[in-house]
């Protein structure tokens, strides 16, 4: 539908009006608010780091936690994973900083200049305009009230000239008029346009954002629900007490000749339960008799001991036992294994394996007064075996007591006194008459196993 000529003018007008009056004030406006904005998120997302780092630091303290170590692998992934989820939120605000926020402000202060150029030239250009054709109308008007006489042929050629530069001077006021409108909604639009296009460029860095936030927790979240679901929850490791030493080391203890130097009975008589029935009345083994114990109101409380005849040095490995010359070791297992005893140091309260030939008898029995009448409390006296009376010399060896990688693998020999009267020694442990004859299953290789902790030795 077609508009007049003043109609339109006043339309362009209206839009260079409407984009200095409102749209660069209201442009203006919003830089300001998108600075609030940008300082109101960097804020949020310092806070939030400062939140998650704390939660880290609890998790760092369920760490040390045996029960609650998980729960504290699983509180530091989260702060991990929400102080990144922050730093890329700061990275999209700078960009929204860079590209939005100053180059509204940077447009607005050019567009202010522009604009209001743009509009006086066309209202400068209009005037020209419009009072050439209002001149060309008066001087056409002027003509025919001269035309009016006797002699009005003589004008027609000259109103025709008129009416032919009027129209000419409409047509162009008329194409001025369109041109300054679509120019005048063409600026407007371009302003809007370009309003549009840098907030639709920060919505898709949001939505990377969101779209990279959701991988990066969507992924842990069930994972670290699934360790927070049930609170009752005990690693086993806690729960189950330890039944048992570790497991002896796999080679055979090195035995040492120089254990021969001592004529003794058999140096561990605890192996079998009719040693230990043997040995429940006897006071030379460091015990008394149940009638004694009960007859004098004591209990009594039996250790088996050793003491060390050579020092011994584990070396790099954890589970065996460092000891020196004339220790005392508690037997926590009192069966031999392969030429190894399990049990602890007392004055330092380790616990290892060591060889059986490093060691002696050395049984002790303390009695306590259990029933407060003022009953002395009495320590009887080490046992000593009998030495040897003869000696005569020959060459032994002496295993090294370093187990570490680096130890030597060649014995040491050594020239020492042997006795005369010696017991057959199995693994560095006196060997019973009736097995004088050998093992006949000793070459028989027998197939690992593997057992729960239950069948471990209790200690």
């Amino acid at each position: 539908m077609a508009r007049d000529p003043e109609h339109v003018s006043k339309l362009t007008e209206s839009t260079f009006k409407n984009v200095m009056e409102q749209f660069n004030p209201g442009l203006r406006n919003l830089v300001n608010l998108g600075k609030s904005y940008e300082k109101s998120v960097t804020a949020m997302a310092l806070a939030g780091k400062a939140y998650f780092d704390a939660v880290s630091k609890i998790g760092e303290t369920a760490i040390v936690s045996p029960v609650s170590r998980e729960l504290g692998v699983v509180l530091m992934e989260i702060a991990e994973a929400q102080k990144k989820v922050h730093n890329d939120l700061e990275d999209n605000f700078k960009r929204f900083h860079r590209d939005v926020i100053i180059e509204l402000e940077k447009k607005t202060e050019m567009d202010v200049k522009y604009m209001n150029a743009t509009f006086k030239r066309y209202q400068s250009e209009h005037k020209v305009k419009q009072e050439s054709l209002d001149r060309s109308q008066t001087d056409l008007k002027k003509l025919r009230r001269k035309s009016q006489g006797k002699h009005s042929s003589k004008y027609d050629l000259r109103e025709n000239e008129y009416l032919q530069t009027i129209s000419s001077r409409q047509m162009d006021m008329q194409k001025f008029i369109a041109d300054g409108c679509r120019e005048a909604l063409l600026e407007e639009k371009r302003r809007f346009c370009f309003l549009a296009d840098k907030h639709c460029m920060f919505s898709g860095q949001i939505s990377n954002f969101y779209e990279n936030a959701k991988e990066i927790l969507s992924v842990k979240i069930p994972t670290w629900q699934e360790k927070c679901s049930d609170i009752t929850k005990v690693p086993d490791s806690v729960v189950n007490v330890d039944s048992g030493p570790p497991p002896a080391p796999p080679l055979k203890a090195q035995f040492s000749p120089l254990a021969n130097m001592f004529n003794q009975e058999p140096t561990f008589p605890f192996n079998s339960s009719s040693d230990h029935s043997s040995d429940q009345g006897s006071i030379g083994d460091g015990s008394l008799s149940r009638s004694t114990s009960q007859s004098s109101g004591l209990n009594v409380s039996k250790k088996f001991r050793v003491r060390t005849i050579f020092p011994h040095t584990a070396g790099n490995n954890d589970t065996l036992l460092s000891f020196d010359e004339g220790d005392i070791i508690t037997l926590l297992i009192q069966d031999e294994k392969d030429g190894w005893l399990y049990g602890e140091l007392e004055k330092t309260q380790q616990r290892g394996w060591f060889p059986s030939s490093y060691c002696r008898t050395y049984t002790e029995s303390v009695v306590s007064n259990s029933s407060n009448l003022g009953t002395p409390v009495h320590r009887l006296s080490t046992i000593s075996l009998p030495e040897t009376e003869e000696e005569e010399d020959e060459t032994v060896l002496l295993p090294p007591p370093d187990y570490s990688d680096d130890a030597p693998s060649r014995p040491v020999i050594l020239s020492m006194p042997s006795p005369v009267n010696t017991v057959s020694l199995v693994n560095g442990t006196p060997k019973a008459p009736f097995l004088a004859g050998g093992n006949p299953f000793a070459m028989v290789k027998l197939k690992p196993t593997v057992t729960n902790d239950r069948s471990a030795p209790l200690i």
